[in-house]
């Protein structure tokens, strides 16, 4: 093979490695605003299931459990909701807007992460103005089949109904009033229950009580 031929291959492998760079650029550009108006809808999907029965879920701050971006929410019950008509100034038509009047606040519902066996899981806790677990969602996470998954199921985020700060533990066998460890993923069941549930509602807490429910909270708990 000659130095000619070399070069013509080295140019074209470079001019196939750009071409496909800019081609991955445009596909990311176009998709990115579309993956992140689906994942701020399915995260409101998923804050009105931890409440259902709240009429207004409004964010009041934020928290880095493990690095990574998380909120909390206040959930609210209105006294009177009264509907008026709008103009949209996108579409020029005219919608319904709702107005949340003497709001009560009946709850609140925090983001954490937990870290498992082999994945963090992101985790949805809703708690009472006394600080108990009403429920709990898992949002993602990547723990092993058949063994670590079996956090998102039903059997398991039961357990956390009724629990606070002090039964928020994970006994290995039969309990009365802590969190019973999944069979072989005792790790996975301590990353839900003590790291991201135990640590999330710790932090609200701490949060609410302090009197800085708006302020943002940096660090890990």
């Amino acid at each position: 093979m000659t130095p000619k031929d070399m070069l013509k291959i080295t140019v074209n492998l470079v001019v196939i490695y750009v071409i496909g760079g800019l081609i991955l650029a445009f596909v990311y550009a176009k998709a990115s605003p579309i993956m992140f108006i689906k994942a701020k809808e399915e995260k409101e999907a998923a804050l009105k299931t931890m409440m259902p029965e709240a009429d207004k879920i409004e964010e009041i701050g934020k928290w880095s459990p493990h690095g990574k971006h998380a909120g909390y929410y206040s959930a609210k019950k209105c006294g009177e909701v009264k509907v008026h008509s709008v103009k949209d100034e996108k579409t020029g038509k005219m919608i319904e807007e709702k107005e949340c009047i003497n709001a009560e606040e009946i709850g609140y519902i925090v983001e954490g992460f937990g870290k498992g066996y082999s994945s963090y899981i992101n985790i949805l806790t809703a708690i009472d103005k006394n600080y108990t677990v009403k429920k709990i969602n898992i949002l993602h996470h990547a723990e092993t089949p058949g063994l670590g998954d079996e956090i998102e199921k039903d059997y398991f985020l039961k357990r956390f109904e009724g629990k606070t700060l002090d039964t928020l533990v994970v006994i290995k066998g039969e309990t009365a009033d802590k969190v019973e460890a999944i069979t072989g993923a005792t790790i996975s069941s301590r990353a839900v229950t003590e790291d991201g549930v135990k640590n999330g509602v710790k932090m609200l807490k701490e949060k609410l009580a302090g009197g800085g429910g708006g302020e943002e909270e940096h660090g890990s708990h």
